[in-house]
């Protein structure tokens, strides 16, 4: 069978995003369970931004926020994961997004890779209602992830308080109303001794 152009390369994709399955994060699952993929970590937060739209502190298009959530981390393919507490990584995070960036959604035909790539690029400049509301989507769905295993993965990796307080400056952003939970949670752990 000879598949048109377009078909081909939108196939071409679809089992390129594949690979996002084999990206594991530091996140564990919910109940001490392994490590999360990135391909989990996104349909997650795109049913928490459906679930949770109401709490948006703007009026957002759900379906532009969820595909956010979709796509945000297929960069991470080429780029791998990087800890969101690790200053190292983070300081090459950019430079290595933007390159897998461009070779990923290359794959596309040009119209889809210019619509994906101006999604893409929204969310990491965080400053229209649903790059905020994704974020707060990106950064809420770890802190539960950790909240229901007793905080093992801060503690593993040595987090202190102001580190998540930090990054959670982006959920407020998108949810005054989510971050009252976030505030709530991290002062938990704290007392409990599981964040510096």
């Amino acid at each position: 069978m000879i598949l048109e152009e377009r078909l081909k390369k939108q196939l071409d994709f679809v089992l390129e995003i594949d690979k996002e399955k084999n990206i594991f994060r530091q996140t564990h699952l919910s109940g001490h369970g392994r490590n999360e993929n990135d391909a989990e970590h996104a349909w997650h937060m795109a049913v928490m931004a459906y679930l949770l739209k109401e709490y948006s502190n703007e009026q957002v298009d759900i379906a532009k926020v969820m595909l956010m959530c979709l796509i945000h981390d297929i960069v991470e393919i080429d780029a791998g994961d990087t800890y969101a507490y690790d200053p190292v990584a983070r300081s090459t995070q950019k430079e290595r997004e933007e390159k897998a960036r461009e070779r990923i959604f290359s794959l596309l035909p040009d119209d889809q890779k210019a619509e994906l790539t101006a999604v893409f690029d929204e969310f990491e400049e965080s400053a229209t209602p649903e790059a905020r509301f994704a974020r707060a989507m990106d950064n809420l769905q770890p802190l539960l992830l950790n909240d229901s295993n007793d905080g093992s993965d801060w503690r593993e990796h040595d987090v202190n308080t102001q580190q998540v307080y930090e990054r959670q400056k982006k959920t407020k952003a998108g949810s005054e109303k989510l971050y009252e939970v976030t505030d709530a949670l991290i002062k938990k752990h704290k007392e409990k001794g599981n964040l510096k």
